[in-house]
């Protein structure tokens, strides 16, 4: 006994059942949820594949001037150090780092800076530790 639909012809039934192929049987089995018309035709044979983004640090939205690196550790040592910490000199950096539950390696970096003198920004501190912040743009 065949099931045929009685609002429908066979043709119409057909091409419903070809438009949710994909989600009847899953991606698995071959069907897809993407129509036809929105897949990429693949590169030429002398064109590299494409990608969704490029490699390398521009993918990872460091700014000029600094490394993917870089921007870690300068956001690392800022969790350590909070708002109510600056202005201050090395001695209140360092009680505040400690307060925060900073690592040792944190804390071994602070008191490395030099005394007296008082850091605005967390930039200011990762600067006063030896190392680049971003350059500035114009």
């Amino acid at each position: 006994m065949e099931r045929v639909n009685s609002k429908h012809g066979p043709r119409l039934d057909e091409q419903m059942s070809q438009e949710v192929a994909g989600l009847v049987q899953g991606p698995g089995t071959g069907g897809s949820r993407v129509d036809e018309q929105r897949v990429p035709e693949p590169a030429g044979e002398d064109q590299p594949e494409t990608t969704t983004a490029p490699a390398g640090e521009l993918r990872s939205g460091a700014p000029k001037g600094m490394s993917s690196r870089d921007v870690e550790d300068r956001s690392r040592l800022g969790r350590f150090i909070t708002m109510s910490a600056l202005p201050g000199d090395r001695a209140t950096l360092i009680a505040n780092a400690r307060d925060n539950d900073a690592p040792d390696d944190i804390i071994t970096a602070l008191e490395g800076l030099p005394e007296g003198i008082r850091y605005q920004t967390v930039s200011e501190v990762w600067a006063a530790l030896g190392n680049k912040n971003e350059t500035t743009r114009w």
